[in-house]
């Protein structure tokens, strides 16, 4: 190849290079104007700072939500942040659940969104994420707090959010949302579907008798069989029967009552077809209830069976402290306020005076001559008297008025019974008998027959004109003869 020859080579060569060079240029223009530009990084579901708020590496602080509307396929519910806490506002009226609500702002508040999937969506990708139509439509209005935590009353503050929910990503759970104003398609994390997916009555606060025993005063019942009324003067003060019979009220027994009523909970809420048939019946109701506490208004109940298409329900009013508030409530209820008076007997077998006893006479059983304990004048130490003389072991004595103070009925089966000696129970029964300085008794008690049935139990009587059932085991395990009793002298060794 001659010279001429090699320069018009190097001549087509270098054209070739210009007009791949620029064919790759024009295809690249080309392309990349198809291409849409990549979607922001993601931001806060509820993108708002404060007027407050400096430059540079200042932590976003979450706004307060004070209002949250909820269009989803199980209805719409209004609810807004008041004093009292929250309260849904529509479609009907009512106390909302405080915990629940708070966690749903809390979420909203703080939510983030995982990923931008689309700047500029078409209809049919807007198909596809379940955004046309939304599966539900969230508006949530807030505020962000200044620095002292205040905020809430200026207007310059507030700001409304709208945001769409769509379908949920099978993959991950995730959920796609669109804001209002926004055509970008975003991917939430799932856990918003459990608090948005949820009717009316989800919201509403199921507390039905906010009640606590260390704060009340009087409780008032009147049920089907039995009314009665207990008090107290003061919440450090032991609990009286006072209605219909006076007498001392076992702690325990007021406290299971007020806890089975605090417990209870809506299994649900009439609509408004159903609540004029319930409102009727609650005129003439099977229970009514009455809770006094120290400080604030009473909390007032009525309770009432309603027939509802064959079944039969049951439904409370809430009439006081605040709004009412009327639910249903599981029929339970009716066997757990319904009580005896004798159910809140102390199950305490003796009333004993603490440091009053100065005298014990233990009685075996049929009739024999007693063990006389009393404490000594000089040393105030323990001495048996008779049927032998001598020093009581101490540690014995104490246990056993402690015992004896502590002792418990298993159940109280009858008061006042017309014949004691039914049970076993007769002035010659196994016993102990509690005396003062002076000699009187302040304390008996008696311990009859084994209970029928029951080989574990006796019959027994004590402080109270009741016939009772003792633990067999307890009994048997208290020190009551001569040889528990009596400190026994140490043999003489021949040592003067």
């Amino acid at each position: 190849m001659n010279s001429r020859q090699k320069n018009v080579v190097s001549m087509l060569a270098a054209v070739g290079v210009a007009v791949a060079l620029g064919l790759y240029a024009y295809l690249e223009g080309k392309d990349s104007a198809r291409r849409e530009p990549k979607p922001e990084a993601p931001t806060a579901l509820l993108d708002v700072q404060s007027p407050d708020a400096g430059t540079g590496s200042t932590p976003r602080v979450p706004p307060v939500i004070t209002w949250i509307s909820l269009d989803v396929p199980q209805g719409k519910t209004v609810m807004e942040r008041q004093a009292a806490g929250w309260r849904i506002t529509s479609p009907r009226p009512g106390p909302a659940d405080r915990l629940l609500v708070d966690t749903l702002a809390r979420d909203l508040a703080e939510a983030k969104f995982k990923e931008a999937l689309e700047q500029n969506p078409t209809d049919e990708d807007l198909v596809r994420y379940g955004l046309k139509p939304p599966r539900a439509t969230v508006m949530a209005r807030a505020y962000v707090p200044d620095a002292q935590g205040g905020g809430a009353e200026d207007p310059s503050r507030q700001h409304t959010f709208t945001f769409h929910v769509g379908a949920s990503n099978n993959f991950d759970g995730s959920l796609y949302v669109q804001r209002e104003g926004d055509p970008r398609v975003y991917q939430a994390h799932g856990a918003l579907r459990l608090a948005l997916f949820k009717n009316t009555d989800g919201w509403r606060d199921p507390r039905v008798f906010p009640v606590e025993e260390r704060s009340l005063i009087r409780i008032e019942v009147k049920a089907r069989k039995n009314h009665y009324t207990l008090e107290r003067l003061t919440t450090d003060r032991p609990w009286e029967l006072v209605r219909p019979v006076e007498m001392p009220a076992a702690l325990k027994r007021v406290e299971q009552l007020v806890s089975d009523i605090h417990d209870r909970v809506a299994l649900g809420f009439p609509d408004e077809q159903l609540e004029p048939q319930v409102r009727k019946a609650l005129e003439k109701p099977q229970v009514e209830l009455s809770f006094v506490p120290t400080m604030g208004e009473a909390i007032r109940a009525r309770i009432a069976e309603v027939e509802v298409k064959g079944h039969r329900l049951v439904f409370a009013l809430r009439e006081a402290p605040g709004e009412p508030v009327l639910a249903q409530v599981d029929s339970s209820l009716f066997n757990a306020v319904d009580l005896s008076p004798l159910e809140f007997k102390s199950r305490q077998a003796l009333s004993v005076p603490l440091g009053a006893v100065a005298r014990i006479a233990v009685h075996p059983p049929g009739g024999g001559e007693p063990i006389v304990l009393e404490t000594s004048m000089d040393s105030n130490r323990w001495e048996v008297v008779s049927p032998m003389p001598g020093r009581a072991r101490q540690f014995t004595v104490a246990s056993l008025l402690g015992s004896l103070q502590k002792l418990e009925a298993e159940t109280r089966v009858d008061s006042n019974p017309r014949n004691w000696s039914r049970y076993g129970i007769t002035n010659t029964s196994a016993g102990v008998s509690l005396m003062d300085t002076s000699g009187t008794v302040i304390a008996r008690l008696w311990v009859g027959a084994p209970v029928p049935g029951k080989p574990q139990r006796v019959w027994g009587r004590g402080s109270s004109e009741d016939v009772l059932e003792l633990n067999k085991q307890t009994i048997d395990s208290l020190p009551l003869t001569l040889e528990a009793l009596l400190e026994r002298a140490p043999a003489a060794t021949g040592t003067p």
